[in-house]
C-alpha cells in the first residue's frame, strides 16, 4: 500500500518536508529532510497531527536529560493518522487515528522476553535516542500504534504522558485507602495523580509552586496539598494529614536531585519510594534513612503496551478527563519562538500541544 494525500500537505515541497531539529541544548532549527518512502513489512506510515511537550522534551532542551542525543528531532507524545501500511500489518488500517507507543524495543531482548518492553536492553525512544515525531510524516513499527475510533488527536497525544503515571502507580502497587504522596505537580506528576485517584488512595500532592497546587485542587479534585518551603514543616503537615503517620508510598516526579534525595524523610516505616523523574546528577543519601525504616526504592521507566490500551479505554469511557490538561498550544511554525516559555513555571504551563497539521 503506497503513501497517499502527500500533495495536500502545505509543509511538503517536492520530495522533502519540514522538520524541527534540536541541534544542541537551547538551539532549535527548522530543516528540510527527505520524505519517507513506502512502509515495509510490519511498518506503518503516519501523518503527525499533534505533539505534546513533556518533561523529557524540556530536559533535552535544557541539556539535562541523561539519555538524550543531539542533534535530535523531538516528539514522542503523538496523535497520528495512518496513511499507509506495509505487509503483515493487521492491527491498524489506513485512516485510523492512533496514539504512538514511542518505545522501540527489540522483541528478542532479555527484558522484552520477560514482558518488560519499557526497559528493553536495546531500547530506542522516539525523540530521545532516535528522531521523533516533530515532522509531518514518518515510518514506525505498526505494533507501536494504538488506535481509537473515538478520541481526538489531542487526546491521543496525551496518552503517553498518562501511561508514565499509570506504570509508576503500578510499580507502587497501592491498596485502597493508603496514604499516597506525589511530589511534583508537573505533567508527569499529574499523570501519577490520575492513576492514584483510580486506585482510591488517600492522596497528597506536594510542590513548591502554589499555582500548580491550586490546579490540583480545583481541576483534579485533590483534597490534600502541601507547599514545599524547605523549612521542615512539610513533615508535620504530612503527619497531620495522616493522623500521626507519614505516607507509605511516595512517588517523586520532580526530576530534581534535592527532592529525590530528601523524599525518604516523607515516608513511614516499611514504605515505598518510586522515582519516576530522571536527573543527570548523582543521587546521594545516608543509608540508615532507608535501612531503619526498611524502605523499598523502586524505579519506573516508560510504560507497557497494556497501559496505552487501558488509558484509551478510560478516556473513551469518560473516566479520565483530558480537557484541563492542555493549557498552551502553538503551531509548528511558531514553536521555535515560544518553546523557551514552556520551560518557565511562571507561565502556568501544564501541557503544551504543538499543532503539526
Amino acid at each position: 500500500m503506497r503513501r497517499r494525500n502527500l500533495a495536500n500537505w502545505a509543509s511538503q515541497t517536492g520530495d522533502t518536508m519540514k522538520t524541527i531539529v534540536l541541534e544542541e541544548p537551547r538551539r532549535f532549527v527548522q530543516k528540510e529532510i527527505p520524505a519517507p518512502e513506502a512502509p515495509g513489512a510490519g511498518e506503518a506510515l503516519v501523518r503527525v497531527h499533534r505533539v505534546g511537550v513533556c518533561g523529557t522534551d524540556i530536559s533535552g532542551y535544557l541539556g539535562k536529560m541523561p539519555f538524550y542525543g543531539y542533534p535530535r528531532i523531538p516528539g514522542h507524545e503523538l496523535g497520528v493518522e495512518v496513511l499507509a501500511v506495509g505487509e503483515s500489518v493487521d492491527n491498524v488500517q489506513v485512516g485510523d487515528r492512533c496514539s504512538v507507543e514511542p518505545y522501540l524495543n527489540n522483541p528478542e531482548s532479555f527484558a522484552s522476553q520477560s514482558g518488560k518492553t519499557n526497559c528493553c536492553n536495546e531500547l530506542q525512544v522516539l525523540g530521545v535516542h532516535v528522531d521523533g515525531g516533530l515532522r509531518p510524516e514518518f515510518i514506525l513499527p505498526a505494533r507501536k500504534l494504538h488506535p481509537s475510533k473515538k478520541l481526538e488527536m489531542e487526546q491521543l497525544a496525551l496518552v503517553e504522558t498518562l501511561a508514565i503515571g499509570c506504570h509508576a502507580v503500578d510499580r507502587a502497587n497501592p491498596v485502597a485507602g493508603e496514604l499516597f504522596l506525589v511530589i511534583g505537580a508537573g505533567p508527569i506528576g499529574l499523570s501519577v495523580i490520575e492513576f492514584a485517584r483510580l486506585a482510591e488512595v488517600e492522596l497528597v500532592v506536594m510542590d513548591m509552586n502554589a499555582q500548580r497546587l491550586e490546579f490540583c485542587r480545583e481541576q483534579m479534585g485533590v483534597k490534600h496539598t502541601v507547599q514545599f518551603k524547605g523549612d521542615g514543616s512539610e513533615v508535620d503537615q504530612l503527619r497531620a494529614i495522616g493522623n500521626g503517620h507519614l505516607p507509605t508510598i511516595a512517588v517523586d516526579a520532580t526530576g530534581n536531585k534535592h527532592s529525590m534525595q530528601d523524599v525518604f524523610n516523607y515516608v513511614d516505616h516499611t514504605g515505598k519510594v518510586v522515582y519516576v523523574g530522571i536527573v543527570n546528577d548523582e543521587i546521594t543519601f545516608r543509608h540508615p534513612a532507608l535501612h531503619l525504616k526498611e524502605i523499598t526504592l523502586l524505579m519506573s521507566r516508560n510504560a507497557l503496551p497494556k497501559d496505552f490500551q487501558r488509558i484509551i479505554q478510560l478516556i473513551e469511557d469518560g473516566k479520565i478527563d483530558t480537557r484541563p490538561w492542555i493549557t498552551h498550544r502553538t503551531s509548528f511554525d511558531e514553536m521555535i519562538d515560544v518553546f523557551d516559555s514552556f520551560t518557565k513555571p511562571e507561565t502556568g504551563v501544564i501541557k503544551a500541544i504543538i499543532e503539526v497539521s
